[in-house]
């Protein structure tokens, strides 16, 4: 016999809905760990089923350590905005940047065979939120920041919209390392660049900008003799866009930020690098699909 006792306990211990519950403890005789089995089993269906809907929504998740040595961030996605405010996806996603800030591996889909909780891996415990919240869901991406000399600082803004991790390099211990980090942080986060200097403007990209403007230049009725030196120009102004290291800071539009950096650096007593940063904003180059939710619930309702 099936009884509301043992359809709340499994409900509690698998975070599926009542009548799921209720139909595999029926199917497995009242058998609590069968019925979690049935329903793992189920889950792993229903993922399947859902994988080919688009997520675009969810969480961009740091962690780091206390001694700002140590950092991870990673993007999960989720189809709605409604999921990626539930409790068990944010806590899901916290989880995640956490084991980001301690694994060793370097791909996706090596993190998602990284033990989650007892056997469980990362993939399965994805799968069977899946289950439970009714989304398809992807762990998208994540990175890994370590310094020994120096200091790691994360952002987050627009409550997991976007997420920034910088590293510093310094040979002085000081806890004005953690402040400049925050700070570069809040500048990526703003300004959004591309590369950190002009040197890791990757040549590609550079000659596709030069080929804009020269075109730009010779539409406006510029003189072949002049063209060059505009587009020279204009490639100067491109890496105050796109290269950290050039931009003007946010807070102060008459320094760069090499200007900031450099007076901190007199401040500490040492020279401050800015090692690498990475910035990764929810759902950027996913494609979603706009929906007429009044025209959606109409048809759902036969309409």
């Amino acid at each position: 016999m099936i009884t509301a006792k043992s359809v709340k306990e499994l409900r509690e211990r698998t975070g599926a809905g009542m009548m799921d519950c209720k139909k595999a403890l029926t199917e497995t005789n009242g058998d609590i760990d069968k019925a979690i089995e049935f329903l793992r089993e189920k889950g792993l269906a229903a993922a399947a089923k859902k994988a080919g809907r688009v997520a675009a929504e969810g969480l961009v998740k740091t962690y780091i350590t206390d001694d700002n040595k140590t950092a991870g961030i990673v993007e999960v996605n989720c189809e709605t905005d409604f999921v990626a405010a539930n409790d068990q996806f944010v806590s899901f996603a916290d989880r995640l940047a956490k084991m980001a800030a301690e694994t060793s591996v370097a791909t996706v889909e090596e993190f998602l065979e990284e033990k989650y909780e007892g056997e469980k891996t990362v993939k399965e415990a994805l799968t069977e939120l899946i289950a439970t919240l009714g989304e398809n869901m992807t762990v998208r991406r994540f990175k890994k920041f370590q310094v020994e000399k120096g200091a790691v600082q994360t952002y987050i803004h627009g409550g997991g919209r976007i997420g920034v991790v910088v590293e510093l390099g310094c040979e002085t211990e000081s806890p004005v390392l953690a402040e400049v980090a925050k700070e570069i942080c809040m500048q990526v986060a703003a300004a959004n660049p591309l590369f950190l200097s002009k040197n890791d403007v990757d040549n590609e990209a550079l000659e596709k900008e030069k080929e804009i403007y020269r075109v730009q230049a010779l539409n406006e009725g510029k003189p072949e003799k002049i063209v060059d030196k505009m587009v020279m120009g204009r490639i100067q102004k491109y890496y105050k866009e796109v290269c950290l290291l050039e931009q003007l800071w946010v807070k102060d539009g008459d320094k760069t930020i090499t200007k900031f950096v450099e007076e901190k650096a007199k401040e500490v007593g040492s020279p401050i690098t800015i090692n690498s940063f990475v910035r990764f904003e929810r759902g950027e180059g996913i494609e979603k699909i706009e929906e007429d939710f009044a025209a959606e619930v109409a048809k759902q309702m036969g309409k």
